[in-house]
């Protein structure tokens, strides 16, 4: 990745040249050398050595191994954990809208580690019902929710170690979900149980994924009108969450 701040402002350059040691460190959970971090944000070594002091300084990263490697540290997970709160307390109302529109029950899910996870949910008053609790999670390869957070590819190699010919009908799968915007459970996850996802995102680039979990003996039948009531209530969403891409 080139450095493409030189043209920028000192103070600004400084706060770009950070964002992308950040985000050179995303999904690494094992660390980076100040020379891996170097090669990929296209920033000399000395001067990610100078950054990667300032950030450790204010807990944006943290020491990954004696030999130098450093991950993102804990000052961002407690960042992350309130732009998830806010979020779920902004798209709450739309689900509850949703959930009545469809009469199904609708849930939100994030990324948490390597898995889905519900942090909100809105329950549909049928008998027959696809229920769930806050705080459960589910792999990124085989439920829409996972299939919808853009990661899953990252994740699918690491979920499928022993089954190279599913990780590629799983690839094309989530090219067709990126182009489209929808992923699918079809019985994958728990036999009789369908869902349909999308992801939604913040103006902050924060990403969840609003899902429809319903009874497979309902789901064939009306999949069409699930997909259209649920890519509207993500667009408002977004809206909603100030996201550029709404």
């Amino acid at each position: 990745m080139a450095d493409t701040s030189k043209d920028r402002k000192p103070g600004i350059q400084v706060i770009a040249r950070a964002a992308a040691v950040l985000r050179a460190l995303e999904g690494e959970a094992g660390g980076l050398s100040l020379g891996r971090i170097a090669s990929r944000t296209g920033l000399p070594r000395s001067t990610v050595q100078r950054i990667v002091g300032a950030l450790e300084a204010e807990g944006w990263v943290m020491a990954a191994s004696p030999e130098g490697r450093v991950r993102l540290g804990p000052a961002l997970a407690r960042l992350a954990m309130t732009a998830r709160a806010d979020m779920a307390r902004i798209a709450h109302p739309y689900l509850e809208e949703l959930s009545r529109r469809i009469n199904e029950t609708v849930d939100f899910a994030v990324l948490d580690g390597d898995d889905a996870v519900f942090i909100d949910q809105v329950v549909a008053p049928n008998q027959l019902r696809a229920e769930f609790s806050l705080g459960d999670a589910f792999p990124m390869h085989c439920s829409a929710h996972g299939k919808a957070i853009p990661r899953a590819e990252a994740l699918a190699e690491a979920e499928l170690p022993d089954e190279p010919g599913r990780v590629t009908h799983l690839m094309e799968e989530l090219g067709e979900v990126r182009r489209t915007g929808l992923a699918f459970d079809r019985e994958e996850h728990i036999k009789g149980i369908c869902a349909v996802s999308a992801a939604v995102r913040d103006s902050l680039g924060g990403v969840g994924a609003i899902s429809v979990p319903v009874p497979a003996t309902r789901f064939y039948d009306n999949e069409d009108t699930l997909t259209a009531a649920l890519l509207e209530f993500c667009r408002r969403i977004e809206t909603a969450l100030g996201s550029a891409a709404a």
